[in-house]
């Protein structure tokens, strides 16, 4: 296996590209990232030197660059996680979004078919997308692989059309695609944008910690390193052609989860002076905002085997524990 994954300098990256590396099947893996706000190499520290380790930087914007990339490596397998993210600078900059997660997509799909033509033996194209594609759930029921697309913000419309894209080149050209639809990650190496990075920072600074609307959304939380195990089953040994939804069983409203949060604040760096729940500030709701997101992870429990294995308590007390020790890496990515 000649491997590319996209965005492997990201916190869903940078954590796969580490728990994989050493897979006997990998000879070689390829990081193929543009470094912006949220790629950085300090996530790969640990692999650098290893020796199946190869960086390119790359922005899947460029066509051409990109096609450059499979006519230096005889690329066996993707695993196309390069994405912009951040719901509220989609609703902001939604530009960015269509050209990073659609445009993108599409050069690398074309990338494969060029470099791949018909010979196909046993390649793989893994697409990691976002259970948001399906909009949003009432107060029952969870997105399956088959609930009907319906995207409410600028990100979640630009994944969903790179959903399509990529179904449409399995079904088209025959490319040996797969996709995955999964919940809210967390855990180390995470951007300090994201809500539960959030929450921990402005704790331990004692700033007020921003809560949308009513704080009653109800999120899935899966451990990046579950979903990390979940892509590479996935990618090795899932039906090519097929969707696999990928979530933590572990819904939480966002007030509870912020709430768990300041005591496991309060509870590992006392000298913080404690009752962090007082920093919680309730603020105008974001636009279009989901209120409920939940995963049916049947399909790839059935046929895969897979299933979450970090309790979300313990994932979330280590989570917390990680950015406490871990200061000077918030500095440098945010600096």
């Amino acid at each position: 296996m000649i491997l590319l994954v996209t965005g492997g300098a990201g916190f869903i990256g940078s954590n796969l590209i580490r728990q994989i590396i050493d897979q006997p099947a990998i000879e070689r893996l390829i990081n193929l990232d543009a470094l912006t706000y949220a790629g950085h190499l300090e996530n790969l520290t640990a692999v650098a030197n290893h020796p199946k380790y190869q960086f390119e930087k790359v922005d899947l914007r460029e066509a051409k660059a990109v096609a450059e990339v499979f006519k230096r490596s005889p690329i066996t397998h993707v695993l196309h996680l390069a994405a912009e993210s951040q719901v509220d600078r989609s609703i902001t900059g939604p530009d960015a979004f269509v050209q990073t997660n659609f445009t993108g997509t599409f050069h690398l799909l074309e990338a494969c078919r060029a470099a791949w033509g018909s010979n196909y033996g046993n390649k793989r194209f893994h697409h990691v997308s976002t259970d948001e594609v399906y909009g949003s759930l009432g107060a029952t029921g969870r997105f399956t692989e088959e609930s009907p697309y319906a995207p409410n913000s600028p990100y979640a419309a630009s994944k969903a059309a790179a959903d399509m894209i990529v179904r449409a080149y399995h079904h088209t050209y025959g490319l040996p695609t797969l996709i995955t639809n999964c919940s809210n990650n967390y855990g180390p190496c995470q951007m300090p944008e994201k809500l539960i990075p959030v929450v921990i920072q402005n704790a331990i600074a004692r700033r007020p910690i921003p809560l949308y609307g009513d704080g009653l959304h109800v999120r899935d939380w899966l451990h990046v390193n579950d979903h990390v195990d979940a892509l590479w089953q996935v990618l090795t040994r899932g039906t090519a052609g097929r969707v696999y939804n990928i979530g933590g069983n572990c819904e939480r409203t966002n007030l509870l989860l912020v709430q768990t949060i300041c005591d496991l604040v309060d509870e590992l760096a006392p000298r913080l002076g404690g009752n962090s729940r007082k920093l919680i500030r309730f603020v105008e709701d974001r636009p279009g905002h989901d209120r409920r997101y939940a995963i049916d992870s049947t399909r790839i429990e059935r046929e895969l085997g897979w299933r979450p294995k970090k309790p979300f308590e313990a994932g979330l007390c280590e989570t917390v524990q990680w950015y406490l020790q871990n200061q000077e890496w918030v500095k440098a990515v945010t600096s």
